[in-house]
């Protein structure tokens, strides 16, 4: 007796909806906070060391849980392959991105990111989009545009360059997202986030030591206590939260669901930063919010 093949709908366990909400928080919080952190420290220092202290910590936590850090040798192409795309690719360029595009459009660039990760899932996986999926996928994408681009993307010679950059860093997650369900780890959880964090957030601290200079006496109070947020949140409970989401749901439905975290972003952003959130804005949340409800039901 041959087996069935279980639904999309039967492989989205509760679980992992509760996992991409821890995320979506944590990195939806994350922006007012780097946002801030941006005006005291320079951006690759930033990330890079946040990171590599969030992965000593993870490993730490690790170890402490007795769970071992040992990779098999089959394994580390794919950590690697993993590091580079889902940590040190996003952050490398999406940073250098923000040097050529106003921070609204390079977010509404970052998270076309379902949009590559539903069509790779297809040929890659097998997911083949259902028609709720994919009106779920326009929904949440229209709203997401609003709230971003509320004039739209004025594209131009000038910002080709972050343009490009921004599109190869969505892309690459996109590919780290399909591929971490072809090609998983095989790791638990927080062993799979502390390497994946650390390798991949290693060159970019060295870059950040080599060629940007750092003032740490000039970090404000408030300063030391986003670092705080920034690497325990951010890095260890919303990245291992990811990658226990991904072992659970379909490709295409966790990257539709990372759609909430610049709807988060938004709404902390005016709460935090007194940033503008009309009518308009309202509207398009509830939007982005409805087609990552309807995605996790699909």
């Amino acid at each position: 007796m041959t087996e069935s093949k279980p639904t999309a709908r039967a492989r989205i366990a509760p679980a992992g909806l509760m996992f991409l909400a821890i995320t979506s928080v944590g990195w939806g919080f994350n922006w007012p906070v780097t946002k801030y952190l941006l005006s005291e420290l320079p951006p690759l220092t930033l990330r890079g060391l946040t990171g590599v202290i969030g992965a000593c910590l993870l490993a730490a936590l690790a170890l402490a849980r007795g769970q071992s850090l040992q990779v098999p040798r089959r394994l580390w192409p794919r950590l690697m392959l993993a590091a580079l795309l889902n940590v040190t690719g996003w952050m490398v360029l999406m940073g250098l991105a923000l040097l050529w595009l106003p921070a609204s459009e390079a977010a509404l660039i970052a998270y076309t990111m379902p949009v590559w990760a539903s069509m790779l899932a297809w040929p890659v996986l097998g997911e083949r989009p259902t028609l709720l999926r994919t009106f779920a996928l326009l929904m949440a994408f229209a709203g997401l545009a609003a709230i971003m681009g509320g004039n739209g993307l004025t594209a131009s010679a000038a910002k080709l360059p972050g343009i490009i950059m921004a599109l190869t860093g969505a892309i690459g997650f996109a590919l780290g997202t399909v591929l971490a369900k072809k090609l998983p780890l095989q790791l638990a959880p927080i062993p799979a986030a502390a390497w994946q964090i650390g390798l991949g957030c290693f060159p970019v601290a060295v870059a950040g030591l080599l060629i940007e200079t750092t003032h740490l006496d000039k970090v404000s109070p408030l300063g030391w206590w986003l670092l705080v947020y920034s690497i325990v949140i951010q890095f260890c409970i919303a990245y291992v939260s990811w990658f226990a989401a991904l072992a659970r749901l379909p490709a295409s439905v966790a990257a539709i669901g990372t759609m909430a975290v610049p709807v988060i972003g938004v709404v902390a952003s005016a709460l935090a930063l007194h940033e503008p959130l009309g009518a308009t804005q309202i509207i398009a949340l509830m939007c982005t919010l409805a087609g990552v409800v309807l995605a996790t039901r699909s």
